[in-house]
């Protein structure tokens, strides 16, 4: 039949995807994160929508959103700033495991008693929406120009990139114990651990190979780059979970590895990747979005409304503050943790896994999840950027510039690039490049000024805030930034 070809459901697929696009320009307006806007327009696509279309495939809807989440942590890994991560590493770490683990205890014990169902059951459903979503969090705080003070953007990033292969190994742990009378909680303690130490050693090493291929193999065509570097992905994280570990830390830690060093198109790939990620996670939402319906959750608004309060203002605090208990963060620095812990597409995508499983309390469990989602983006998503300023964390932007340049390094010189920002009490302000001095070993290449890139001579004033590139080894690095950093200007050393 003509509606059963290939072109309409490419037209259906091209009409949504349109769609989606354009509805983000007025989401960013609204400072609603995003990729809540894709849900809903899958809703309205679907069954109980004005769209109509019925689909009710969890396995297609679960495979989908497995490929897609590979490619999102891994490009999400690839555009995480090492240097700045390394700063974070041990209060990251213990958010995205032990902070976890104990969200989904809280809300698992709360589950049980406002849905009258086992202990294990509430805690499979409070492990499915134990991990925040980065990509909602970020697109907010863009769309609202709120940037963030000191080390909390990557925290951020460092915890919402990779807590969720442990929300992964909690719900699939837990539901096997759920369909397994012989296995007990006690009992995975093992399999944590060597899914963990597999997915961390095979997402390093692969990471390695992937910059070593990229810079080594020479190829004769640039469209080749994201081809092997897809390749080197999927590979690692089938690999991976063949033989037990854990795919989606691989994934992301080959992209964190990749991060740290240069390499042959390294601003193409991540635009390349940047770009499909967007687009898995609008196809990974549209899918979701025509999997629920709408009128199956009318049953569950109070409780779901109950879950989703006890999450933002209860487990997400607790788990943040005992987390963070012996960490420098201040106060408000945890408070606002705490509250931009939104939920995105991992939790959605986990919920599937108990209907695949046969687990009795499935529908109630995927439905609870998705309102839930639903309610943490739409209440904490539109007031980030409030809090944020309530909390006087918002300032300037601290974060590397993505600057229309790259460099790989081809010969024995161990020259770099690297960024400074120009403080704003610098003695250099409102003087000229020429006036200033910098080392002769030093070449200034580009300089940033708020969205424009300018290129450097001698009568080129600096201001504050001015982020300037350049190239040099990695001492006269230091001695430039040091220099700018004086308040007042250096006294000409005096000739012999």
């Amino acid at each position: 039949m003509m509606w059963q070809s290939l072109e309409t459901y490419l037209l259906l697929a091209a009409a949504l995807l349109i769609l989606s696009v354009v509805a983000s320009k007025f989401s960013d307006r609204l400072g609603i994160p995003t990729l809540i806007i894709f849900l809903v327009i899958g809703m309205l696509a679907g069954s109980d929508g004005p769209g109509g279309i019925y689909f009710d495939d969890a396995r297609l809807a679960q495979n989908l959103g497995i490929i897609a989440l590979v490619i999102i942590l891994f490009s999400g890994g690839l555009d995480t700033s090492w240097k700045r991560t390394r700063t974070v590493m041990k209060d990251g770490l213990i958010l995205a495991t032990a902070g976890v683990l104990i969200t989904a205890l809280c809300l698992g014990v709360f589950a049980h008693f406002i849905f009258d169902i086992s202990l294990l059951e509430g805690i499979l459903l409070g492990s499915i929406v134990s991990s925040t979503d980065a990509a909602a969090v970020f697109s907010v705080l863009r769309s609202k120009g709120v940037q963030l003070k000191g080390r909390l953007k990557p925290l951020l990033e460092f915890e919402s990139g990779s807590n969720d292969p442990m929300a992964v190994f909690l719900t699939v742990a837990v539901s096997l114990v759920l369909t397994d009378s012989e296995r007990t909680l006690w009992g995975l303690i093992p399999m944590f651990f060597q899914q963990m130490i597999l997915g961390a050693l095979l997402g390093i090493a692969a990471g390695k190979l992937a910059v070593f291929l990229t810079n080594r193999l020479r190829l004769g065509y640039s469209g080749l780059y994201p081809v092997l570097t897809l390749g080197v992905l999927f590979l690692t994280y089938s690999v991976t979970a063949l033989i037990g570990g854990s795919g989606f830390l691989a994934v992301y830690l080959v992209g964190l590895m990749m991060s740290r060093e240069e390499f042959l198109h390294k601003r193409s790939l991540l635009r390349f990747y940047d770009g499909l990620a967007w687009l898995m996670q609008i196809a990974m939402f549209l899918a979701l979005g025509l999997l629920v319906f709408p009128s199956r959750l009318v049953t569950i608004v109070l409780p779901g409304l109950a879950m989703a309060l006890f999450l933002t203002l209860v487990a997400r605090p607790v788990s943040v503050f005992l987390g963070t208990a012996f960490s420098k963060i201040s106060l408000s620095e945890k408070v606002f943790i705490s509250w931009v812990g939104l939920r995105g597409a991992v939790p959605i995508i986990l919920a599937t896994y108990p209907r695949l499983m046969g687990i009795p309390q499935s529908d109630l469990i995927f439905n609870t999840v998705f309102f839930v989602v639903l309610i943490s983006a739409l209440l904490q998503g539109t007031t980030i950027p409030y809090v944020a300023k309530k909390l006087k964390l918002d300032g300037i932007d601290q974060a590397e510039t993505r600057y229309p340049i790259e460099f790989v390094e081809e010969s024995e010189w161990k020259g770099e690039l690297q960024e400074i920002i120009i403080p704003e009490n610098s003695w250099a302000v409102n003087k000229a490049i020429v006036e200033i001095g910098l080392p002769g070993e030093y070449l200034l290449v580009l300089i940033s000024r708020g969205s424009e890139f300018i290129i450097p001579n001698g009568s080129v004033v600096l201001l504050p805030g001015d982020k300037i590139l350049g190239l040099a080894e990695g001492p006269v690095h230091q001695d430039v930034e040091r220099l700018l950093a004086l308040k007042a200007e250096p006294k000409p050393v005096p000739k012999l």
